[in-house]
């Protein structure tokens, strides 16, 4: 799976984490930024890795600012992504099996790293369930 990872300043550190994460579980990776914790503008990030995820250039996306809300707004902004900003490894696997969220958002000053990588995984590794979710998935692809 090729997967898109962003952060901004406030995210840099949990995203090096889940980019080496990655690395170890044999995914493709492509690292959109930013690459240190000198200050940047969220938005910018959040959509590049929105736009790839969208385009197809990636499966899926993960993006990390310091809670994980505006990144994920951002992210929302670009046509056909359902970016969940998840806590627990409970909502990691409830958005992708109930929404088919393509992108996770993560807190890098609010999430621990060990409970990140599992909501990574969880991610990752849970399908959606279709069915009666997807009517819902496709109301919210025609808004």
């Amino acid at each position: 799976m090729l997967i898109a990872i962003a952060s901004d300043h406030g995210g840099f550190k949990l995203k090096e984490t889940i980019r080496k994460y990655l690395a170890e579980r044999g995914e493709k990776v492509v690292d959109l930024g930013t690459s240190s914790e000198e200050s940047v503008d969220y938005p910018i990030f959040g959509k590049a890795c929105a736009e790839a995820v969208a385009s197809g250039k990636a499966e899926r996306g993960i993006v990390v600012c310091g809670t994980g809300i505006g990144i994920s707004i951002a992210a929302n902004k670009v046509k056909g992504i359902r970016c969940g900003l998840c806590t627990s490894v409970e909502m990691a696997e409830l958005t992708r099996k109930h929404n088919n969220a393509n992108i996770l958002a993560l807190g890098g000053r609010t999430t621990e790293p060990d409970l990140a990588l599992d909501i990574v995984k969880a991610f990752l590794d849970t399908e959606f369930e279709g069915g009666r979710h997807k009517r819902r998935t496709d109301m919210l692809d025609e808004m």
